[in-house]
């Protein structure tokens, strides 16, 4: 078989593989919302912060100013009293003196996710036995916790988890991933659940009982692990509890970023799904219908044939991702130029080589080490790292 059948090939395979991804993106009622949920128990909000980003205040404050006729406690925890994230909190605080919140200094370290390191430390003085981790960058609609609370009512029901959208891609390196969270994660999870029951957590926004995580060892568990929501929606449906996607998406908002900060947060992001995911992984390069269009194109025109075929699924893959980005986010009306696109789908080939290369990641700036079962080591000391600023 020739480079040429090779090329054109895997091209017409992508192909069907990202009509596959929009039909099942099509057929999910995102950002449908149910009127006057009627299970509204007490729930306590779990947030760990870290830093003090731009857009901290306002995400932070959006969970503070939930529409919920059930009880909310908030709970922020931050790993140092030194870290700038408490003035913000202590403003909040003071700004909303009526709500049910406060900040916790979470000094003990059980593990190597410092994330998780917080959450364990506020599971121990949650009052409520409903629970809402979210991550500090998340931006809630006022309605959420109504909202993905409401399918825990369901005692077969494990988790509840949501969709995130890149809220405002600053940068051209932050444009190049707003098409990978925007237009393709989501849609690829959905893809995924057409051949299996959802069986991982999205870690952006959990809801999930106490009872439940007590059950599988609490946040305490999963310290040590680099994927701790993948390894959490394992442990719950190996319950045989179900994971379920909430129809509402929420923002997430990262501060303006370089390529070089991107590429270390995606070359992190690659190598937890190819640790959590080894074969679906090495077989996604499949799908990247970029590369092997561009391929086929490169030999047809070497071999003097028709290069339109080639430039037809190039085009195809960019109306595509701008139908999925258009559903995510229905209220921007923004338009993802072909070429980032394009330039998404180069940049993740790269990532998938690089993703086998190595098993070091950087995190909110602490190198770690990511051993085979999705264990992290640091590879720098705290004092190092205090002493970097960071």
């Amino acid at each position: 078989m020739s480079l040429f059948q090779v090329s054109a090939g895997f091209a017409g395979v992508a192909l069907l593989i990202q009509i596959w991804q929009y039909l099942a993106a099509r057929h999910f009622p995102l950002h449908r919302r149910t009127a006057d949920p009627p299970f509204q128990p007490g729930v306590s909000l779990l947030k760990p912060v870290k830093g003090a980003d731009p857009q901290l205040r306002a995400c932070l404050e959006s969970w503070l100013t939930q529409i919920y006729p059930g009880p909310v406690e908030v709970l922020f925890a931050v790993g140092s009293p030194d870290d700038p994230a408490c003035g913000i909190v202590r403003q909040l605080l003071a700004a909303h003196p009526k709500a049910d919140a406060r900040l916790v200094i979470a000094l003990e370290r059980p593990g190597a996710n410092p994330k998780v390191c917080k959450l364990a430390c506020l599971e121990s003085i949650a009052r409520h036995d409903h629970w809402v981790a979210s991550d500090a960058d998340v931006l809630a609609p006022p309605d959420l916790l109504r909202q993905i609370v409401q399918p825990l009512a369901d005692p077969e029901v494990g988790v509840v988890n949501c969709f995130y959208r890149l809220a405002h891609p600053a940068t051209a390196a932050l444009r190049c991933e707003a098409v990978a969270v925007n237009a393709d994660f989501w849609s690829q999870v959905l893809q995924s659940g057409t051949l299996r029951r959802q069986d991982f957590a999205l870690g952006a926004v959990m809801a999930v009982r106490r009872q439940d995580l007590a059950a599988i060892g609490g946040f305490r568990s999963l310290v040590d692990y680099l994927a701790d929501d993948f390894h959490l929606g394992q442990r719950i449906h190996a319950r045989g509890l179900r994971i379920i996607l909430s129809t509402v998406a929420v923002d997430c908002w990262d501060p303006p970023m370089g390529w070089k900060v991107t590429w270390a947060h995606q070359l992190r992001w690659s190598r937890t799904i190819r640790v959590c995911r080894p074969l679906p992984f090495l077989a996604s390069i499949i799908s990247n219908g970029t590369s092997w269009a561009l391929l086929w194109l490169m030999i047809s025109v070497w071999q003097d044939r028709s290069p339109w075929p080639p430039l037809a699924l190039l085009a195809a893959r960019a109306v595509f991702a701008q139908a999925l980005h258009s559903r995510m986010c229905p209220d921007r009306r923004t338009w993802i130029a072909p070429w980032w696109v394009w330039i998404k789908d180069l940049q993740s080939v790269l990532l998938w080589a690089c993703a086998f290369l190595g098993n070091t990641v950087v995190w909110r700036g602490s190198r770690f080490r990511v051993h085979r079962d999705g264990r992290l080591t640091r590879l720098d000391s705290p004092l190092e790292h205090q002493r970097q600023g960071q």
